[in-house]
């Protein structure tokens, strides 16, 4: 089955009516987790982005507390899962502003953490690759907000 675009699933939603696009909504959410995440970020945490950096921030405390230091390479695959997490979230907000701040709290959480970055060749590419996206990222942002999220970053 061919999938149709997105000018006329749009065209089509139009034409129906609200219930009918509800219960579209409703079962297009029971086939996929990343669509009822998604569909739970509109709803609800759209509105007030900052409280959303917060709940990030928080999962992000929480995901560094469960990782295993006993050996890097369970930090190097803990520190993947949490990559893995902050980009599917990421992707649900959209704006940069959001994506600098949780990428540079994730980045001071792996230095605070102790973890031997330099030691591990897959965890320096990680820490390094967060820092390029952060880079990348603030070019989009005002003038006043890059100097700001500048010097947190020069701090890295």
């Amino acid at each position: 089955m061919k999938a149709a675009s997105l000018a006329d699933i749009k065209r089509e939603l139009k034409q129906r009516n609200p219930q009918e696009v509800l219960d579209i909504c409703l079962r297009l959410v029971r086939f996929k987790k990343d669509n009822k995440e998604l569909l739970t970020y509109l709803l609800f945490e759209a509105g007030d982005e900052q409280s959303y950096i917060k709940l990030l921030k928080e999962d992000i405390d929480d995901m560094m507390e469960e990782i295993n230091m006993s050996h890097l390479y369970y930090v190097k695959k803990g520190l993947q899962k949490i990559v893995r997490s902050i980009n599917k979230s990421l992707r649900y907000s959209g704006q940069k502003q959001t994506e600098v701040e949780v990428r540079l709290h994730f980045c001071r959480s792996i230095r605070d953490s102790g973890i031997a970055i330099h030691r591990h060749n897959t965890i320096n590419n990680l820490y390094y690759r967060e820092i390029k996206r952060i880079e990348k990222a603030l070019t989009s942002l005002h003038e006043d907000l890059q100097a700001d999220y500048r010097y947190e970053l020069e701090k890295l």
